[in-house]
């Protein structure tokens, strides 16, 4: 998914890392990009990691070339809330956030559901084999899309309670109560 119409939009900013970079950034890490340039379709990017430790803060510039800006979104994304609260989270919070955040329809509810839709439909074809065959067709229909609604509703309802959870961690401090 691309968030940014051009790269200058990325100078200044901080994003949520969400791909290793080996040597560089590891998942969860929040860069600040400092600089970028476009070269044809490749993008240069110059960032700063920072590492917080109980006694200092060390950081650490790197530079990276990405074919195209696709690629630099895919591999940091613009997360502003995580951006403004990661000293708050640890980098499992915001390692579960990302795999909870990335989830899609494709990729959480399609295997959900088509696994869900084969053991529905074998076993009213089991069952079904002699009587009604009309009958066996309409419970299956109504069970598949059951198993639908079912598969988005739990991949909403666990962004929503990762995204709560989170702003309840940030939030306490302020007195702040969320139901």
């Amino acid at each position: 998914m691309n968030y940014l119409l051009n790269i200058d939009e990325a100078i200044d900013r901080k994003f949520l890392v969400t791909k290793a970079m080996r040597g560089q950034a590891d998942i969860g890490t929040i860069i600040h990009v400092m600089d970028a340039e476009q070269q044809g379709q490749a993008v240069i990017v110059y960032y700063r990691v920072t590492r917080y430790n109980e006694k200092f803060h060390d950081y650490q510039d790197y530079t990276a070339k990405f074919e195209n800006l696709a690629a630099f979104c895919k591999w940091a994304q613009p997360d502003n809330f995580i951006a403004r609260n990661y000293e708050c989270f640890s980098i499992r919070d915001i390692q579960h956030y990302i795999k909870v955040k990335n989830r899609s329809f494709a990729s959480f509810c399609l295997p959900i559901i088509l696994v869900a839709a084969i053991i529905i439909w074998v076993a009213l074809a089991l069952l079904m084999f002699k009587t009604n065959l009309i009958v066996g067709v309409v419970i299956g229909a109504v069970l598949t899309l059951l198993v639908i609604v079912l598969a988005f509703s739990l991949l909403k309802m666990q962004k929503k309670k990762e995204k709560m959870r989170l702003y309840r961690k940030v939030s306490a401090g302020w007195g702040v109560v969320f139901e």
